[in-house]
């Protein structure tokens, strides 16, 4: 590790950044969750908002930190991470989320999050500071997750099915009005056990860098409680502009539908978390949903909106990382 001397004033304000990030993250990410919920009228948005945001600070209590591993020491080489590498990848990563937010576009903080990394890290030291089997395990889950989230979505549909073909529509619907409160609550679940720990790892490497943790140190408890608090807090402002995207613009969901994305898209996302994958919650449901959307056909399923959606996550590692790298050189300039 570099002997590097960071003064206090840099020390908080790369925290409050990462804070921030976290928060954006949360807030950008609601839809991922509460879509379903909203577009199928079982809970007004902002009481979905609430409900969500509950269950992000809730992983608090559930999960282990291999995820805040993985980004903290199995993404890009700690020995070369300063305060502008953490700096370049924050900014890089918030622009991002921005834009994407601005327009609409499910893309992924996760992802944005990891090119703003790797974009810092190989400006300063190029690609020899990749550690290139977290960032290739990485990249293999922008197809994997979506795939995963896509069958359990569908699997679940069709057994649902299968199970009420004899029952009355308006007894099926009021069962899943309740049960899609519950998987609602699983994926927010899920949601802040894999995203929050992102964060967790990022300030995590700003106190290595400070020489106030080590590699083999634990992470300390206010990092863990800081970054589920400010996931939570963004879950709790929303963002509308997804919502209407992930929630009718791809398939059109009943309670059912809706009550099966979501148990599919917590599925996969109990899976990651439990191997220290960091996905993107964004890919996720949007497998699921596309999934239980073709169960009734695949002319039920708007693929164009789901090209789109692609293209928003195929370009956000290589976006953000650009990002990240002229961040990084006006860290040089500013901090």
């Amino acid at each position: 590790m570099e002997n590097l001397t960071i003064g206090y004033g840099v020390l908080v304000t790369l925290i409050v950044v990462a804070l921030l990030f976290d928060f954006m993250n949360g807030f950008h990410d609601a839809a991922n969750s509460i879509a379903t919920v909203v577009s199928t009228r079982v809970l007004k948005p902002h009481h979905a908002v609430l409900w969500a945001a509950s269950f992000n600070f809730l992983a608090y209590f559930f999960f282990h930190l291999k995820v805040a591993s993985t980004i903290g020491k199995g993404t890009i080489d700690p020995s070369i991470v300063d305060h502008y590498v953490i700096f370049g990848a924050l900014i890089g990563a918030i622009a991002w989320n921005i834009i994407t937010w601005y327009y609409g576009i499910p893309s992924s903080s996760s992802h944005a999050l990891v090119g703003g990394l790797v974009g810092a890290a190989v400006v300063k030291a190029g690609f020899g500071s990749l550690v290139a089997s977290g960032v290739l395990k990485i990249i293999a889950f922008i197809f994997i997750a979506p795939l995963l989230g896509f069958v359990f979505g569908g699997l679940m549909m069709v057994i649902i099915s299968w199970l009420c073909r004899n029952t009355a529509p308006r007894k099926v619907d009021k069962t899943f009005r309740r049960l899609q409160l519950l998987s609602a609550a699983a994926y927010s679940l899920g949601h802040g056990g894999n995203d929050a720990q992102k964060t967790i790892g990022i300030i995590w490497l700003i106190l290595i860098t400070a020489g106030l943790s080590t590699t083999e140190s634990e992470i300390p408890g206010w990092v863990v409680f800081a970054c589920y608090t400010a996931m939570g807090l963004g879950t709790m402002f929303g963002g509308w502009r997804i919502v209407k995207t992930m929630g009718n613009r791809i398939t059109k969901l009943n309670q059912p539908r809706g009550f099966c994305a979501n148990s599919g898209g917590a599925f996969t996302l109990f899976i990651a978390s439990a191997f220290g994958i960091p996905v993107s919650t964004t890919h996720t449901i949007t497998g699921a949903i596309a999934g239980v959307g073709t169960t009734r056909g695949t002319k039920q399923v708007r693929w164009g909106v789901a090209g789109g959606i692609v293209w928003a996550w195929i370009l956000t590692i290589p976006c953000s990382a650009i990002m990240a790298a002229l961040a990084w050189y006006m860290g040089q300039l500013i901090l």
